[in-house]
């Protein structure tokens, strides 16, 4: 994020401190009070018309008043709703800035409670992005009413809610913050908030009013609504258009403070930050718009997701700690990142380099590659054993196999086998703090006997040690015993997405392509910066047949991490399909060299570009292109020759009659030349060969391409 430079404490100093009268109320009935009527100006002073309540809005120290024999105040820096801020010198630490905060109307006895709360509080808290609180003094008022200050640290910068006003554009509509900066400012106090939460602290009013940027640095202001999640009397302060909704609802149970009600001030705050969108409209929270409304969610699915979770009007399907939240927005903006970067978008962050790779918390690796010779057949990757009806391309009939007519392969690539997929998807981590987890570890239970034998020796219900079992049904091909087990644990808790996931897993087992979808789209939505949800809702989308869909999140997973070589591969069938050529070579392009899997990638991207599925017959460009690709690769000796039978066949059909062009893998560029070097790639290939009639069919082609000769 762009640094914000401090402030200097002098310059912050309002010339003119006054309550705006629109936000004037009284403290006991809540009406509107100190009001103009006319030409006259409302009193800043004076007592409720509608209770006869006194109210008083100007501020209570003037410039050179010592507080407590220590604090010299120099002025006021700013009001809220709790109270007025004053600016202040130290006269005991170095004539040090310190901030004074005290009560906006002496006279409310809720203010004053919540300020006594406040010091009860801050004396407690500790933490780097939480203001510091140096201590608690009284002065007395006018009246000589004691009046309660806070002394905290000077935190010189801007607040978000200033940075945003300095976005707005002549319309006075708000300009967006770039969205990687807007969720780099909420991974930097979600922290901020969990620690609070550690400790038993709800903070209650998270806005962007509330935070400061310094340099480079964030702080958490105005503690003045934290709360104890077990304070069932006092008030609760908030803001309306973040507020959670449940908090004082009539007829909700628990409708308190809590960490889904924190939870969702955050997430309104980065609605506000990265949608440009006002916390409220007349009155009323803004809704988060749909991605047809919004260009950023039409681009970010997966951050407006992370939104509506965030923001869901259930607590309970809210996440459910603050570094949970934390830990999914960090996926998402690995995500938003490499799209952006994809896309030429600028970001704010002045990097155009790769996102670097992130280890889940949540699931395991992927337990291989489901589908990595889907593209054109099994082709370049076909095992040097397969039968003549193998579909590499060194496995045509022999009566058409002449390089005069014959042409790569040019049907359509096909599609993951669902029960594959199922078997080669990433396993939900374990939770540690399972009851279960240990004996897990310890006996490695594979068949449902084994997980049984294991569950009824626990000595605790362990949910781990019941998902082990539906995950040995799957792998024992029984998915309705599985389907039972889930069923059992859903009655007792069907708010847990693990019990989504394997329901997804079954559902490819048994086929059902359409319910996997609707099952892993449930998990992506609770888990939207996890790339495994993702993954299997791609997955599932191709085997149903919804390219469209499955493109998008194929795409989702392998740009944050090209090594993801499921999405790769995914992403490329998609886009053959579709006749894009050169995007499925993209796609396969991104596969790193350090990936297992780059030399497949790499082996497709020569059956890409060698089809003639796109509509046009590949030309020499696209063959030389194809030969440079392979003479670097370290390829075992089957697989060698093979590719180099492609590339001869494509060749002898291009080259002229008689010498021209430059040797192709190191073989003169002209028909009989390569004639005879797809003889002897066919020869080798048939001595390699396991099965005797495939070593016959290569043999047969062999004989067929061979020019004609006196010996």
């Amino acid at each position: 994020m762009p640094a914000v430079p401090r402030v200097d404490p002098k310059n912050a100093l309002l010339t003119d401190p006054q309550v705006p009268e629109d936000k004037r109320f009284c403290s006991t009935c809540g009406k509107p009070v100190g009001r103009s009527k006319g030409d006259r100006p409302g009193r800043p002073e004076g007592f409720c018309p509608h209770d006869g309540t006194r109210y008083s809005f100007t501020p209570k120290l003037t410039p050179g008043t010592v507080v407590a024999g220590q604090y010299e105040v120099q002025g006021c820096l700013a009001h809220g709703g709790l109270g007025w801020i004053y600016l202040a010198t130290d006269l005991n630490v170095d004539n040090r800035w310190v901030v004074l905060k005290g009560l906006l109307d002496s006279g409310d006895a809720h203010a004053m409670a919540a300020a006594v709360a406040e010091r009860r509080f801050l004396a407690q808290v500790s933490h780097p992005n939480i203001v510091t609180i140096h201590n608690f003094v009284q002065h007395p008022d006018e009246d000589g009413t004691p009046v309660g200050y806070i002394v905290m640290e000077y935190v010189g910068g801007s607040s978000l809610k200033q940075l945003m006003d300095d976005r707005r554009r002549p319309d006075r509509t708000l300009d967006p913050m770039p969205v990687p900066r807007a969720i780099a400012y909420m991974l930097e106090m979600l922290p901020a908030l969990g620690y609070l939460h550690a400790n038993g602290l709800a903070y209650c009013d998270f806005k962007p009013e509330n935070v400061i940027q310094y340099e480079r640095q964030l702080k958490l202001i105005d503690l003045g609504a934290v709360i104890r999640f077990d304070d069932l009397t006092s008030d609760v302060f908030g803001t309306k258009g973040y507020q959670a909704p449940e908090i004082g609802a009539e007829g909700v149970v628990d409708n308190g403070p809590s960490v889904a009600s924190d939870v969702h001030t955050v997430g309104r705050t980065l609605a506000v930050l990265a949608l440009g969108m006002p916390p409220t409209r007349r009155g009323v929270p803004t809704p988060i718009p749909d991605p047809g409304e919004h260009p950023v969610l039409a681009r970010h699915e997966s951050f407006h997701r992370l939104l509506l979770r965030a923001t869901d009007p259930d607590p309970l399907r809210r996440f459910e700690s603050a570094d949970e939240m934390a830990d999914q927005l960090g996926g998402v903006l690995r995500e938003v990142l490499a799209t952006d970067r994809a896309e030429g978008v600028d970001d704010g962050s002045g990097d155009r380099g790769p996102v670097p790779p992130a280890v889940s918390t949540v699931f395991g690796p992927p337990r291989g590659t489901f589908a990595p010779g889907l593209l054109t057949g099994p082709g370049l990757g076909a095992d040097d054993s397969a039968g003549p009806d193998s579909a590499g391309p060194d496995s045509a009939d022999p009566d058409t196999a002449d390089p005069d007519t014959a042409a790569p392969d040019t049907g359509i690539p096909g599609r993951p086998d669902p029960a594959q997929v199922a078997a080669l998807l990433p396993v939900p981590l374990v939770d540690r703090d399972d009851p279960g987890a240990g004996l897990l570890t310890a006996s490695a239970p594979s068949t449902p006997a084994d997980v049984e034998r294991v569950l009824a020796a626990a000595p605790k219900a362990s949910r781990a040690l019941q998902l082990a079992l539906v995950r040995a049904h799957l792998e024992a091909s029984d998915p309705a015993a599985a389907t039972q087990t889930l069923d059992a644990l859903a009655a007792e808790d069907a708010d847990d997405w693990r019990l989504d996931w394997f329901r997804g897993v079954t559902a490819l087992v048994e086929g059902r392509v359409d319910a996997a979808c609707t099952a892993f789209d449930t998990v992506y939505s609770t888990l939207p910066g996890e790339a495994a949800p993702k993954l299997a809702l791609a997955a599932a989308s191709e085997c149903a047949g919804h390219d469209e869909a499955a493109g998008r999140y194929y795409a989702l997973v392998a740009r944050p991490d090209p090594g993801v070589a499921d999405a790769a591969f995914g992403l490329a069938r998609v886009r053959v399909r579709a006749g894009d050529r050169s995007g499925a070579l993209e796609a396969l392009d991104a596969v790193p060299e350090a990936s297992s899997a780059f030399v497949v990638a790499q082996l497709a991207a020569v059956e890409v570009m060698l089809s003639g599925r796109f509509g046009v017959r590949p030309g020499e460009e696209e063959l030389r292109s194809a030969a440079a690709r392979v003479e670097d690769l370290r390829l075992d000796e089957a697989t060698g020759e093979r590719v180099r039978t492609l590339l001869f066949e494509q060749a002898v059909q291009l080259a002229p009659n008689g010498a021209g062009g430059d040797a192709l893998l190191r073989c003169p560029w002209d028909e009989r030349s390569l004639r005879l070097a797809l003889e002897t790639s066919l020869r080798a290939s048939a001595r390699l060969a396991s099965d005797p009639a495939h070593r016959v069919v290569l043999v047969d082609r062999a004989n067929a391409v061979r020019p004609r000769t006196w010996v």
